[in-house]
């Protein structure tokens, strides 16, 4: 499949079917995962939630917990609770469910603040997205070492301005952060709410990197299992997810099995459009894997 018939199936997932005011039932795309990637549960519970809201109202802040698992075999419903609901000001609270099982609950606010006091982190050096290689380039050789990536639906184009951790590993190289150029594989509709949308499913991607190769591992090349507790996005500027916007992400801290992922989405000035906080379980087996996993 084409990386824009991966893109046309994004646009169909984050279209939910709304079953009544609260509740929305949102589908897998054709390739997945074993179980229901992260990022497109949070994109579709913040759909659910924008799609509630009585008043356009940009988002401010977005926390996810995730508690279980999804079966990407089963559509996923999306149960909206308004906690608050007034003109500049609104609060809701998403429960993603299959079959009576929470999968997780999104707790999304959003404010329409007005001028105000402006600062923000100093972006990295900003190469040009189009001088440094596609993603795909990048797997090329090593379609066996991360078959999952290799494999992965594209809806969402990709391009390191350093080596991926699988590149850095062969290098025996250690790599503190991770800086991707990122947009969509395709025009997204003039919504802010589907290009906010396209960038929370991407802020699933790259986070937990600086964990591992902060310590010269990569996936594939070792064996490490990760999984993903919680996530966080505050969001400082409306993004146009079909420009490219580079997600520059670090891990300040691992300890007990765990370890933070934080990061910032900036656009092509340098303006600072998001910032990411993600927790996981990150476990290290020392012993590289073998042909046999």
């Amino acid at each position: 499949m084409s990386s824009q018939a991966d893109f046309d199936e994004l646009l169909a997932v984050l279209d939910l079917d709304r079953l009544d005011d609260d509740t929305f039932v949102g589908s897998h795309p054709s390739k997945n995962p074993v179980r229901t990637f992260g990022g497109q549960m949070m994109a579709q519970a913040f759909v659910a939630a924008s799609r509630s809201l009585r008043h356009p109202t940009p988002p401010s802040a977005l926390s996810v917990h995730f508690i279980a698992g999804g079966d990407p075999a089963l559509d996923l419903e999306f149960h909206v609770v308004r906690l608050r609901d007034e003109r500049r000001f609104a609060n809701r609270r998403v429960d993603v469910m299959q079959k009576g099982q929470l999968l997780t609950t999104a707790m999304v606010s959003y404010l329409s603040g007005g001028k105000g006091l402006e600062h923000g982190v100093e972006p990295p050096p900003l190469d040009d997205p189009l001088t440094v290689p596609p993603i795909d380039d990048l797997l090329r050789g090593y379609e066996q070492v991360v078959p999952h990536f290799a494999n992965a639906s594209r809806p969402i184009e990709w391009r390191y301005t350093n080596d991926p951790a699988w590149i850095m590993r062969d290098k025996g190289e250690k790599l503190t952060h991770n800086r991707v150029w990122m947009k969509a594989h395709g025009a997204l509709p003039d919504d802010p709410v589907l290009h906010t949308a396209a960038m929370v499913y991407s802020s699933d991607t790259t986070v937990l990197d600086s964990i591992i190769t902060t310590h010269g591992l990569s996936w594939g090349h070792d064996r490490i299992f990760a999984v993903t507790t919680n996530h966080s996005v505050w969001f400082h500027r409306q993004v146009r997810f079909d420009d490219w916007v580079l997600y520059s992400t670090t891990s300040p801290v691992a300890a007990d099995s765990r370890g933070l992922g934080t990061g910032h989405f900036f656009d092509r000035s340098g303006l600072p459009l998001a910032t990411v906080v993600q927790e996981g379980i990150v476990k290290h087996f020392p012993g590289r894997v073998t042909a046999s996993g």
